[in-house]
Parts: structure tokens; sequence; C-alpha cells
């Protein structure tokens, strides 16, 4: 992160594995309303576990960038082994990455070992990966008080959001509000991340009264004045306002949209012929009463 790419990459996964959500729990819900239980990932058709193995690429991805394809040495050490001031928010990136990292391979391991009670543990890493991710830009060594650190601020909310819902899935797995919310929110953070990146480091966006200068190796959006700073702040007050408000909209639609695409299912009651197992587990009860 710290440049255009690093918001804008991580930002399009955020905003497909929305997307990926946001359209899969709408379609099971609207298929099959009464029996809905919120999976915490989706199969795809093309491989089991891609959803979770994208997430690790681009988990390691951004772990290789910020660590080591990065850094002017490859490498984010000083030469007496310890971490210089400029490689501090390297690291608090990284971290982010590794938690998603260990949500993805280890819910693919429950999935393989067919683990009971997996997708309330899945749900519980997911919630500690947002959880990481809201504690880190909340501590971030990156200027808070700037433009940046007010995009910075109204993402939290955002993230907040993705773990209030994360964690809400566990003892509500039938809410369909509560995978809806959830699933925008992620999506939304993909697109904030993207405005970021567009906004704070493209010289013609830069707002009036404002300019890009380079600290510690990075470049950082600074304000002449301190009118204009605050000017600045307002701007991306308005932009997030208009952004979550056409999310918002979009995501309402979406929902009318696939609920009469994919209309329920009729209810079938299946002709299941009992095995001599469970007839005898049966004649067991009666005899233990």
């Amino acid at each position: 992160m710290g440049t255009l790419v690093g918001h804008v990459a991580p930002g399009c996964g955020f905003l497909l594995i929305g997307l990926w959500h946001f359209f899969n729990h709408i379609r099971l819900f609207s298929l099959r309303p009464k029996s809905y239980v919120a999976p915490p990932w989706f199969p795809s058709p093309l491989l089991r576990h891609l959803e979770l193995i994208l997430i690790i690429l681009g988990s390691l991805a951004s772990i290789s960038m910020e660590l080591v394809i990065g850094p002017e040495k490859h490498q984010p050490f000083d030469d007496d082994g310890t971490i210089p001031s400029n490689h501090l928010h390297n690291f608090e990136h990284a971290s982010i990455s590794l938690t998603f990292l260990i949500y993805a391979a280890f819910t693919i391991y429950f999935d393989r070992i067919k683990m009971k009670e997996r997708d309330a543990m899945s749900q519980f890493l997911g919630a500690i990966a947002f959880a990481q991710q809201l504690l880190i830009f909340h501590l971030h060594s990156a200027d808070h008080m700037g433009v940046e650190g007010q995009y910075h601020w109204l993402l939290q909310t955002v993230i907040a959001i993705s773990l209030a819902t994360t964690l809400l899935n566990i003892p509500f797995p039938k809410s369909i509000m509560v995978s809806f919310v959830r699933s925008v929110s992620i999506a939304f953070q993909g697109i904030w991340f993207i405005v970021m990146g567009i906004m704070l480091w493209t010289p013609s966006l830069i707002p009036k009264g404002c300019y890009l200068n380079i600290e510690e190796d990075h470049q950082v959006m600074r304000c002449h004045t301190t009118e204009a700073l605050h000017r600045a702040k307002s701007l991306v007050n308005i932009q997030f306002s208009w952004y979550m408000t056409g999310t918002v909209v979009l995501a309402i639609l979406g929902y009318v949209y696939l609920t009469k695409l994919y209309p329920e299912e009729p209810d079938y009651l299946p002709l299941v012929r009992k095995t001599d197992e469970e007839d005898d587990d049966l004649e067991m009860r009666k005899l233990g009463n």
C-alpha cells in the first residue's frame, strides 16, 4: 500500500469477493429461504476452493510486495537487523494480509477434514482478520491528521461493519440481512480502497491548495494552509457519502433483480427408505422409553 497500485489492487480483491458473496447469498436465500444458512465461503464450479485460493495468492502477493519487492534493498530491515521507521507501515500492511491468508488456509483445511462447526470457526477466523485490519488502520504509523488520515478514518467505519456482521453470522447464520450487509460492506471496502488510491496519488485530482510531498520515500498529500486542509477533508467526506449512497442503491436494486431472477424452488418431500441400521436405532429408542 502507500501507492496507487497498492490501494487499487487490494481494492479490486475486496470488491470481487464482496460481489461474489452478494450474488451467492441472495441466490441461495431466494431459491431456498426456509433452509437458508449462510456459509463463510462459496465453492466455484471451476475449482471448489477457488475463492479461498485467490485470497491466499492475493495475500502472498501483498506480503511479497510489502517486504521483498517494494523495499529498495528487497528486504525491509536496516543494516543492524532492526526495522527502520520508513518500513513500519510495510510490516503493518503485511500483518493484515497474513491474517487473511491464515483465514483462507485454515478454512480449506477445515473443509477437507470435514470438521464439526467448521463454518462457525471459519467465521471466527474471518472476524479476527477484520479485527486485525481495523486495529492496524486505527493505530497506523502513517499520518492520521492529513487527508490520507481522513480516508483511513472513514475506511475504519466500513471495516467495523464487516467485523460486526462476520461475528453476527456465528449466532445468526440464517439471517439474510446479516449476510447482505456483510457482503455489501466488503464490496464497499474495495470501492473505497480504489477511490483512495486514485484520489491520493493522481496529481490532477489533488484538491486545490494541496500537493504531493516526498516523505520517507513515499508520496504524501499535504496542504499549504489549514483552510485548504479542511476543504480537502470535507471533499473526502462528501465523496464517502456519495459512494456509500450509490453502493446502497445498487445493492438494493441488485437484491430485487436477483430475487426475481431466482424464484423460490417448490418444496418436495423426498421418499427416503430407512436403512436397517436406522430401524434398529428407532427400536432401541422405543425400548429405552
